[in-house]
């Protein structure tokens, strides 16, 4: 089967067996994945990674012990966990210490023709949902969490500072639970995406507000966004971090502990929060699709994906 390999910032395609199934895990044949972010922090050399990349996927399943899954559409959830530690008998399996993750820890990711995950991760798809749309479900369920973990009072405006993928779902998101939303980022095409669903957008071309928001999320993907995130934030405000970044982010912890800044780290989340906003095409994910590429095409994909301005990159089996 073919097969992306990322090995020291190359992207190449391979011809590999396909997986063996091993007991409670589905047979999974791609229908159509996401590059994401964090993909292209891997090839940059996150983790130390070398291997078959991809978590945001649609998928057929073609073996399973449970036959009743043979033949349907899923999603799945990207973190193969224990089930027997402290945090996963607390129903926090996506910190089990032990865990594995599709296409990024000790486990072959969803950029290849055929790949395996434990039954127990997979969602069925209603039949009317377009599997362009259920692709998102991963990053979006990413979005909803900021949700999960730290209680915004309703009403209460949020800045969202970002404008690529995942902060126009975190902004999309937050408006769509009736918060006032203040997104900034530097692209007017991509925010444009928000404002047209009625997020108050901000095209930054200077120094940001000072100490202007109690609820922060910083989306930008970059080293420098803590940094700025931090400068928008109220004394004692909170400041969820969404940005995953390769390498040593540098920052002056002073003005954190002198306005007793609360940082939350935010990651994966529940697809039951996220498969019903796309179900009911809450969310305009479609709007974020720029380019579609067979997977055998994945390394042209990349170079796409990581251009700047680019929104979502989609890979086809």
């Amino acid at each position: 089967m073919l097969a992306v390999h990322l090995e020291n910032g190359s992207v190449e395609m391979r011809r590999v067996d396909p997986p063996l199934r091993p007991p409670g895990y589905a047979l999974l044949r791609l229908i159509v994945a996401g590059i994401c972010n964090t993909d292209l922090e891997l090839q940059r050399g996150y983790y130390g990674f070398s291997g078959t990349p991809g978590h945001e996927f649609v998928a057929e399943v073609v073996e399973a012990d449970d036959r009743a899954l043979v033949g349907k559409r899923v999603v799945g959830e990207i973190n193969l966990a224990c089930g027997d530690c402290d945090s996963c008998r607390r129903g926090l399996g996506r910190h089990c210490a032990t865990r594995a993750v599709l296409g990024i820890v000790n486990h072959p990711g969803a950029f290849a023709e055929y790949f395996t995950l434990p039954e127990s991760n997979l969602h069925v798809l209603p039949d009317d949902l377009p599997s362009e749309r259920a692709v998102f479900a991963e990053p979006l369920a990413a979005a909803c969490e900021i949700l999960d973990q730290v209680a915004i009072p309703w009403g209460e405006p949020v800045a969202v500072l970002g404008d690529g993928k995942l902060g126009l779902l975190i902004a999309l998101t937050l408006d769509a639970y009736g918060y006032p939303v203040h997104q900034f980022g530097h692209h007017p095409d991509k925010l444009a995406i928000a404002a047209a669903r009625g997020v108050h957008t901000v095209v930054t071309t200077g120094a940001l507000p000072t100490a202007a928001y109690d609820f922060v999320v910083d989306a930008t993907g970059s080293a420098d966004g803590l940094r700025a995130a931090a400068q928008l934030v109220r004394p004692r405000g909170t400041l969820v971090l969404k940005s995953t970044v390769h390498g040593t982010v540098g920052v002056d912890t002073a003005p954190l502990i002198v306005n007793e800044i609360t940082l939350v780290g935010s990651r994966c989340g529940r697809f039951e929060a996220s498969l019903p906003l796309l179900e009911h095409r809450i969310i305009p994910v479609e709007a974020m699709i720029q380019a579609r590429f067979p997977l055998s095409e994945a390394p042209q994909a990349f170079a796409r994906a990581a251009a700047p301005g680019t929104l979502k990159v989609l890979l086809e089996a």
